[in-house]
């Protein structure tokens, strides 16, 4: 009924059919009028005929106009009576909102009602006007999309609206123009407290100092209090720009609640605290690092502060010296551009061991997978764990693709081994053989879309995760138990330090020493990057147990052929700025040469980072490696890439080469821009 009185106005059936008539002659009456006086100057300059044949014309144009103008105006009149059940009552009421009818074709006002015309600042005119004069954000886009009401409010002065609408054919007839009753309601307040409630939502903080341990070790307690002293007041003076609750849970554990309007801030600011904090620095040049998990969007404090801690687990995972912000679906990173800190201790190894163990030996079977493109380091954590099945004796497969897989000669040395003449299967006879009771390890991911198959990852209920990479936030979830360790060099590195507790040398195979001293070689170029102290002492056990380093070095010789490719690849590079090189190919090749040709390209001078393009079927693939300064992980990560700071991979479905270089060098920018 509603919608009746806001047609007809205050004035009545009479006012709204003089207006329906001007609505649709919004120019005409010029155009008619400037025909007449043609007319005109034509008879002045004794032109009788042609004056005449223009009278005549105008005047059956007018007649025309006039017929169409009132059937049009009938047409709208009849629907705007028929939207009521009651006329009399439409025409007896007032206007509760501003109304306009438009036309969806052009956007052109047909009619609008005088509050409209207050409050939109718009007045009756002969000449045409749109909704972009009166409104100019106005689009008729949600209209045709079926809505009834604009995806966001409309703010004409200080008020804010609402606008709702409806589409309508004049008449109910299938011809004519769409058209559409718009309406404006004031909802300002209602905004205001919606807005405000927004801007007031909790938000929880939870602060680590990642390396506490290594600052405070071996020093006296006076010494450890004033380090305490200096953390905690640059904890209080980054606090102190905004108002909220600050409070330390433990000694390297602090709790923030503030509201989610000041988060904005923090964010823009790439929560400067991450920064301020490294100058505290104890007797022993050692300088601190946090971690910060930020929860959001929570429906209360609690839900928040539970969002925090797995955003605070997540910043750890990746490394620490980060902060994420974790809210009801999504993860946000900042910072984590320095190397990751080394908190793996031999306790967490020797716990892991013996989990691992029991776990193995509750399963029926186990089946071990890395990635897509299986590599040295994939296959050689599968080995040591095949060694460990073997001591628990429990039967283990390693499921992998036998032509993609970029490991093929320590394949073939493996499978010449009477315990792996049948260890390699794939991943559609694995899904045939699996059992409820059945244990899946991962190796050398975290990412589900970067394992050998998808479908066996999802139809295992027992999965256990084992990896070095920088944790994504579409990780692997649900797993029984996890030993991921970003400051590792490899996963070799993480299954020989397990099996130094969970088997006896004497049950290595020396060709499975072999295996995980070239997963280790591969992932630090030779002990030449990423290489911790695990990495030597792993490599160290590997040498006692009999991996012969030239034997190793026997598993990454090239084909002439190979190699003058390798040189291809490097020819075809371009070096950009900030020292990164990047080489696009337009055929596809293997992604061990690719990996090959991106570590050669460190060694040109001036180069920080290299990136190698390549197509493979419908996909594109990148190769990185970076000398350590530049975080290729992190430049990757926008393009649904992996790895870690050093060495990182991508790969994009449905793009061609250069639109995947031009998004390349587009998140190149972004990482410089957000360094500065």
């Amino acid at each position: 009924m509603y919608k009746t009185a806001l047609l007809c106005g205050q004035k009545g059936d009479e006012h709204l059919e003089k207006k329906l008539l001007r609505a649709f002659q919004p120019s005409m009456a010029l155009c008619f009028v400037m025909m007449l006086i043609f007319a005109a100057i034509s008879f002045v300059c004794d032109m009788p005929v042609p004056a005449a044949i223009e009278a005549g014309v105008t005047v059956v144009l007018f007649l025309i106009h006039v017929f169409v103008s009132r059937k049009k105006r009938r047409e709208l009149k009849n629907y705007i009576l028929s939207t009521t059940d009651s006329r009399d009552t439409a025409l007896r009421s007032g206007v509760p909102f501003p109304m306009a009818v438009v036309r969806l074709d052009t956007d052109e006002i047909v009619w609008s009602n005088r509050d409209f015309q207050q409050v939109t600042g718009m007045h009756d005119s002969i000449l045409s006007r749109k909704m972009a004069d009166a409104i100019p954000e106005f689009s008729s886009l949600w209209l045709i999309d079926g809505k009834s009401e604009a995806p966001a409010p409309v703010t004409l002065g200080e008020r804010r609206y609402r606008m709702t609408g409806n589409i309508f054919r004049p008449g109910g007839s299938e011809s004519g123009k769409l058209m559409a009753s718009v309406y404006l309601l004031d909802q300002t307040e209602l905004f205001y407290v919606r807005d405000e409630y927004v801007r007031s939502r909790p938000v929880a903080a939870l602060i680590l100092v990642d390396n506490y341990d290594e600052l405070t070790n071996g020093l006296s307690d006076e010494r450890i209090s004033f380090l305490n002293a200096q953390i905690d007041s640059r904890v209080t003076r980054w606090t102190s720009n905004f108002p909220c609750l600050n409070r330390k849970l433990e000694k390297n554990r602090y709790l923030l609640l503030c509201e989610v309007q000041y988060l904005k801030a923090l964010e823009e600011a790439k929560f400067s605290l991450l920064e301020t904090i490294r100058t505290v620095v104890n007797p022993n040049g050692v300088a601190a690092t946090i971690s910060i998990g930020v929860g959001k969007e929570g429906e209360g404090i609690e839900e928040c502060y539970n969002f925090a801690t797995l955003a605070l687990e997540m910043a750890l995972s990746r490394g620490g010296d980060q902060a994420v912000v974790k809210d009801r679906y999504n993860f946000s990173f900042y910072g984590g551009r320095g190397k990751e800190a080394e908190r793996h201790s031999k306790v967490k190894s020797r716990v892991v061991a013996g989990s691992l163990s029991e776990l193995i030996r509750q399963s029926s079977q186990v089946f071990i997978m890395g990635h897509r493109n299986s590599d040295n380091d994939a296959i050689g954590a599968a080995a040591g764990l095949m060694c460990l099945c073997r001591k628990l004796e429990t039967p283990a497969k390693i499921v992998t693709d036998p032509v993609r897989s970029a490991a093929l000669p320590l394949i073939e040395r493996l499978k010449k081994l009477t315990a792996y003449e049948e260890a390699f299967i794939t991943a559609d006879d694995a899904l045939l053989y699996a059992d409820p009771q059945s244990l899946l390890i991962i190796v050398d991911t975290n990412r589900p879309e970067q394992v050998e198959s998808r479908p066996l990852l999802e139809a295992m209920t027992r999965v256990a995760l084992i990896d070095h990479h920088r944790k994504a936030a579409d990780s692997i979830e649900e797993v029984l138990l996890t030993l991921h360790e970003p400051a590792a060099s490899s996963a070799s590195e993480l299954v020989t330090e397990l099996l130094q507790y969970a088997a006896e040398p004497k049950d290595l195979l020396q060709e499975e020493a072999r295996a995980l001293l070239s997963g280790i070689v591969l992932d630090t170029k030779n002990f030449s990057i990423r290489t911790s102290s695990g990495a030597f002492e792993a490599a160290a056990f590997l040498r006692r147990v009999g991996a012969d380093p030239t034997e190793v070095k026997r598993l990454f010789r090239s084909d002439l052929e190979d190699v003058i490719s390798r040189f291809r690849i490097i020819q075809n590079a371009k070096i950009h700025a900030h020292g990164i090189a990047i080489a696009m190919l337009e055929r596809s090749t293997e992604r061990a040469i690719a990996a090959q040709a991106a570590d050669e390209l460190l060694s040109v001078n001036g180069v920080e980072a290299s990136f190698v393009l390549y197509p493979d079927s419908d996909r594109v693939i990148i190769s990185a490696r970076s000398l350590g300064e530049v975080n290729v992980q992190m430049i990757l990560e926008p393009l649904s890439g992996g790895g870690n700071a050093a060495t990182a991979g991508a790969q994009i479905p449905g793009q061609r080469v250069h639109e995947v270089r031009d998004a390349l060098l587009k998140s190149i920018e972004t990482y410089y821009q957000d360094a500065k």
